[in-house]
């Protein structure tokens, strides 16, 4: 069937605004539930949340569908993706649930699903939710009154995935005496990423830390690293991490006020890895959007790649069909197969901050591993989403400027798997033709679809 609900990563929208109303919540809670019922066994869902105005709601709704089902629903309030992906792997659950739209701004909202594994649901998963949802028809599989299922909340679970993080740091570094400022979007990571540097006794200085359920991402965090990058410069640290608003990617900040891009992140954990033969098969999985930069590094370091479609449930499943241990996007996440499944901020920052200390370098050496080629990205809000290839004019103005750049540079022009906006990239030799012909495309493209 065509997906309704599910876009690249979970099901995502505004908030109050179909998909991600309280009604469709309570289907997909009560579908979850169902799915996760069988003869002789009681079913548990975790759910957790960011720190979004609508989480409230959505829970609440998630919540009640889960118990109209008969299965216990616990909840664990404000925590990471990643921290949910662990607690329902390391607490055994039948599924875990976040509510969150990551990095996206506070009107939207969004549900990621997880399995009892911790890793993703797959599309067949998410299709048989799908069906269930609209058939419309769950309430007559409502058990009987004395067979619901019960909530309860679970108080130590932030402890829990503090700790958790902090032992994928190397036992035998010390990074004590190393300063960091931390940004946590006024997200999920206000309160555990603090606790995971200062137990382990690095001199932390935190931004962006006072949640409103309004603020979260708001001029700050992953997207906006400017406050951090400054705040770095003025306090004379040595790296700065930018988490989004749900700590499942992290943009880090050198000591120079360098704002790093997810590519240079994965090379420099990548050629570690190499270095300690660590690094299963030779292989990094990176995505379509990598810079061409990339490229270049692992050549000269003789790392193979493979590409994935964006999105890390793509990138993940790529790795584990390649038999690959590190991949991530430019977003800056990055997902360390060693220690988690799934892409975690906190983990990947601990990793920078555990190459640096290896090394004995700052952090701004490192990132010299890979030369970022000029890159321009526009995203354009637009109302229909018909394939690329579909619009002539697109792709006439497309192959005019793939022409002009031959080898030199790339295209690529694709649509927002979780918004109704298209995202025009260009990579060139100079940064003047590079926004030249990024604006040419997007002009086309705001022309045809906006």
């Amino acid at each position: 069937m065509t997906k309704k609900l599910f876009g690249t990563d979970g099901i995502r929208g505004i908030a109050n605004q179909h998909p991600m109303t309280a009604e469709v919540a309570l289907s997909v809670g009560r579908a979850i539930a169902y799915l996760s019922k069988r003869e002789g066994h009681s079913p548990r869902i975790i759910i957790g949340k960011d720190t979004r105005l609508s989480g409230d709601m959505f829970e609440s709704s998630l919540i009640s569908g889960i118990c109209s089902m008969g299965v216990n629903a616990i909840s664990v309030g404000v925590i990471p993706t990643p921290g949910i992906a662990f607690l329902t792997s390391n607490m055994r659950a039948d599924a875990g649930i976040v509510i969150s739209a990551s990095h996206n701004p506070m009107q939207d909202n969004g549900i990621k699903i997880f399995k009892s594994d911790g890793f993703k649901l797959s599309d067949e998963k998410e299709n048989q939710i799908e069906e269930l949802v609209f058939a419309n028809n769950m309430h007559k599989l409502h058990p009987a009154p004395k067979e619901l299922g019960k909530l309860s909340r679970m108080d130590d679970a932030a402890g829990r995935y503090v700790d958790f993080v902090k032992q994928t740091f190397p036992q035998d570094l010390n990074p004590e005496g190393i300063k960091v400022v931390l940004d946590c979007s006024n997200g999920a990571t206000y309160r555990v990423a603090p606790a995971v540097f200062t137990e382990l006794g690095v001199e932390i200085t935190t931004l962006f830390n006072q949640p409103d359920g309004r603020n979260i991402n708001l001029n700050c965090g992953s997207q906006h690293p400017e406050a951090l990058a400054a705040e770095v410069l003025r306090q004379k640290a040595d790296v700065g991490f930018a988490f989004d608003g749900d700590g499942d990617r992290v943009i880090a900040v050198d000591e120079k006020g360098n704002v790093l891009t997810g590519d240079q992140a994965l090379a420099l954990c990548s050629a570690i890895l190499k270095k300690e033969g660590k690094l299963t098969n030779n292989l990094v999985v990176r995505t379509v959007m990598s810079n061409l930069g990339l490229s270049v590094a692992f050549q000269k370091l003789g790392i193979d790649s493979v590409f994935a479609d964006v999105g890390d449930r793509y990138v993940l499943k790529e790795m584990l069909a390649k038999g690959a241990i590190i991949g991530g996007e430019d977003s800056g996440h990055i997902i360390f197969l060693q220690h988690h499944t799934t892409g975690d901020g906190l983990i990947t920052a601990l990793q920078v901050l555990a190459a640096m200390k290896k090394e004995g370098k700052s952090l701004s050496e490192l990132a010299g591993i890979m030369t970022v080629f000029p890159q321009m990205l526009i995203n354009l809000d637009v109302k229909k989403k018909p394939k690329i290839e579909s619009v002539p004019e697109i792709m006439a103005a497309i192959k005019q400027v793939e022409e002009k750049l031959g080898d030199k540079g790339r295209v690529l022009v694709r649509y927002s798997g979780t918004q109704n906006m298209c995202r025009v990239m260009v990579e060139g030799p100079t940064k003047k033709e590079t926004e030249t012909y990024c604006r040419q495309i997007a002009d086309v493209v705001k022309k045809m679809l906006a």
